[in-house]
């Protein structure tokens, strides 16, 4: 698998106690390197103001661009002087990464800072470029399907792709927390209906939860859709040892479903799938779910336990097929 990085995503920073912090890619490098998985680096794309217009208003470009030391959103999202030249680095690591993938190999871009909470006309959660969206626009493609395990709803991809029935977006969140967005029955609108699809989990969701969404709503939605290209959020805020959410799943099956995603990619699309960072703040565990899922074979793994047997999440799994149903057989 190809790996996108550049060090300058190193050096965007908030505060120094901030989650979203450039230890999270150091630590990702090392296990990497640790497990000889990095043998090229792919970079970023040069990028014009056009390909931000993709997605991204006249405007709100200019507002961001002209901000330093300052907050998007109260006090999480802190703006310098080099934020924007560092945020466009990342959207052109998300375009280098689905030009691997249109050339046939998938891909995995270690992007900072993230984007998925950037919308058309505003940032905020850690987020000011929306990397995947501006990414899935490039494509050009008329079927193209974002699956976005992040622990956070990406509510900024889903607003830019809310009435779009070329992007099917596809999201499975832990219920109630930041963004507070993202309900089952918001399943998109106009042309777009039946095109947004909301999996809320709620607090102890882990392992068998995620397996079922897999088997009863994410595959069957994809195979229908039968997209050109998918593209993944990768977050793994919903570990159980990460402390940001209130989610329990293990390592192993944040590998299972991003290999999951990869092998369904190669029975129904032309290209590669390509793979983008987005949350994930226990630094461990972020680092050996992005090994395990950039290795072609199984690595070794400390992070295995499985505390959610019970499907936690089973209500959460009916309650988003009944609101699709009449979108999607379920």
């Amino acid at each position: 698998m190809e790996v996108v990085f550049h060090p300058r995503y190193m050096d965007h920073r908030h505060f120094r106690t901030h989650p979203e912090r450039p230890e999270r890619l150091e630590g990702i490098l090392v296990k990497l390197e640790s497990s000889s998985l990095l043998d090229t680096i792919k970079t970023p794309v040069d990028l014009d103001d056009g390909t931000l217009s993709l997605v991204h208003t006249e405007d709100y470009l200019k507002t961001l661009g002209s901000m330093k030391d300052d907050y998007l959103d109260g006090g999480d999202t802190f703006v310098s002087g080099e934020t924007y030249e560092i945020a466009r680095m990342a959207v052109g690591g998300s375009i280098r990464a689905v030009e691997e993938a249109l050339d046939g190999r998938d891909s995995m871009a270690l992007l900072r800072p993230p984007g998925h909470h950037a919308g058309s006309d505003y940032g905020g959660g850690f987020c000011y470029l929306n990397n995947i969206a501006i990414a899935a626009r490039h494509t050009g493609f008329e079927r193209i399907a974002i699956v976005d395990i992040d622990s956070h709803h990406g509510n900024g991809t889903s607003d830019i792709f809310y009435r779009d029935p070329s992007v099917l977006y596809i999201s499975t969140h832990h219920h109630g927390i930041y963004p507070g967005t993202g309900v089952a029955y918001a399943v998109g609108e106009d042309q777009g209906q039946g095109y947004n699809v909301n999996i809320p989990f709620p607090a102890g969701a882990g392992d068998s939860s995620l397996d079922s969404a897999w088997s009863r709503i994410i595959e069957p939605i994809l195979r229908q859709y039968s997209p050109e290209m998918i593209l993944v959020s990768l977050g793994t805020d919903g570990h159980y040892a990460d402390v940001m959410t209130g989610l329990s799943i293990s390592s192993q099956c944040y590998i299972n479903t991003c290999k999951r995603l990869q092998k369904l990619s190669s029975e129904i699309c032309d290209v590669g799938i390509s793979f983008m960072l987005e949350g994930g703040y226990h630094i461990p565990s972020l680092a050996e779910v992005i090994a395990g899922v950039v290795s072609r074979e199984d690595i070794e793994l400390e992070f295995t336990k499985v505390t959610d047997n019970d499907m936690v999440g089973e209500r959460a799994i009916n309650d988003t097929a009944q609101a699709l149903s009449k979108h999607w057989d379920l």
